[in-house]
């Protein structure tokens, strides 16, 4: 009679009164749990990254790189936690597991929640345009860095508290901590918002046209602290951005025309009907001009020895050295109109009042004479 093997001593206890009949139950548990978690992460991967590809599924392409962030050494924790839990363990090592699978989850959620952090980030820079290498950056890094402390600062915090620590000590130093190194970097907290503000409600991009103060030139940088900006004159102005968004800024980069107002007087002795042609003149000049649209020509009034004239048209493109070349176009020609038509341009008269009551007229250097006489001898 052939004898059965004797199964007895898989039930005896073992190390911390643990049998081995249970402990090979633990294992296979820890295993099976191991690699069904694997093969539903690989499978949820793979079905996201098929969806991803239909459009309309952003939240497919949020998920496929949210899952991305997986950690392969949390899935075996958490298998461990799994086997643990067929183990008959004293009451204190229960407890120990529930802390663990506290632990494992929200760390995970954590790596889940920063990778999701980074994928809105990403895409709040591609669709500001930000995703050049010389393009505004400041918005998307003070975002993920804000979001991402704040989310890491809740999961450490959760994890003490599950742990036994009485945060709320810890959580009241940390008030007082963050009032005072508020104070201590105000300025450059200050100018750290500055620069939130400059990226989220745009008042300039990098590339833009800018006059801001004294300073004309083209924004290369946008800082966390300053911005730079490379100057008419060709040298780099830094600015703060708490000072730069204090001042009025004037953006050329949305201008599509360019409205334009010049002045000009004629002689105050030209006859009436010659003062009309001028404006004649001037209307025909400027409509003879491509790319440039008539809005008016006036005689605006008298100056004190002139006939006063204001001109309005809009170059319909903004760029200034097109702007200049047909100004100087429009001068050389009235220049040429008003000899056509005898007129002559405004000289500039100063009236010297003299202590016998006499008036004299000083025009351009010439000596100022008295109307009846010589100037009395000093």
């Amino acid at each position: 009679m052939e004898l059965l093997p004797d199964w007895d001593w898989l039930h005896a206890e073992g190390w911390w009164g643990i049998s081995p009949a249970s402990a090979l139950v633990a294992v296979a548990a820890m295993l099976v749990t191991y690699v069904l978690l694997t093969l539903a992460l690989r499978w949820g991967q793979r079905r996201a990254r098929q969806l991803q590809e239909r459009p309309g599924h952003s939240a497919t392409r949020l998920l496929a790189r949210v899952l991305a962030g997986t950690s392969q050494l949390l899935i075996l924790l958490a298998a461990l936690l799994v086997g643990l839990g067929f183990l008959d363990l004293p009451d204190r090592w229960h407890n120990r597991v529930s802390q663990l699978w506290f632990i494992a989850v929200a760390l995970q959620i954590g790596l889940w929640g920063s990778r999701a952090i980074a994928v809105v980030v990403e895409r709040y820079r591609a669709h500001h345009g930000n995703t050049g290498p010389n393009q505004v950056s400041a918005s998307g890094t003070l975002m993920s860095w804000a979001l991402r402390t704040l989310l890491w600062v809740t999961v450490l915090l959760s994890i003490l508290a599950n742990l036994g620590v009485n945060i709320t000590a810890f959580i009241a130093s940390l008030g007082v901590g963050g009032v005072a190194v508020a104070l201590a970097v105000q300025n450059i907290l200050a100018d750290l918002f500055a620069s939130m503000a400059i990226a989220v409600d745009k008042p300039f991009e990098v590339g833009d046209f800018i006059v801001v103060g004294g300073v004309a030139g083209t924004v290369q940088k946008v800082g966390v602290k300053t911005t730079r900006i490379k100057a008419l004159s060709g040298e780099q102005v830094v600015m703060g951005n708490t000072d730069l968004l204090k001042q009025t800024i004037n953006n050329y980069r949305v201008m599509r025309e360019r409205r334009i107002v010049f002045a000009f007087s004629i002689a105050q002795s030209t006859p009436p009907e010659k003062a009309a042609a001028v404006s004649q003149a001037v209307a025909e000049i400027i409509q003879g001009v491509p790319q440039v649209r008539f809005d008016r020509a006036h005689f605006k009034g008298f100056g004190a020895s002139s006939l006063d004239y204001e001109v309005v048209y809009i170059v319909e493109d903004p760029g200034y050295n097109l702007y200049m070349d047909i100004q100087q176009r429009i001068n050389l020609e009235l220049l040429g109109r008003l000899q056509v038509l005898d007129v002559q341009l405004a000289v500039p008269v100063s009236r010297v009042q003299v202590a016998s009551g006499q008036t004299g007229v000083h025009a351009q250097g010439v000596p100022a004479q008295a109307e009846t006489g010589a100037l009395p001898a000093a």
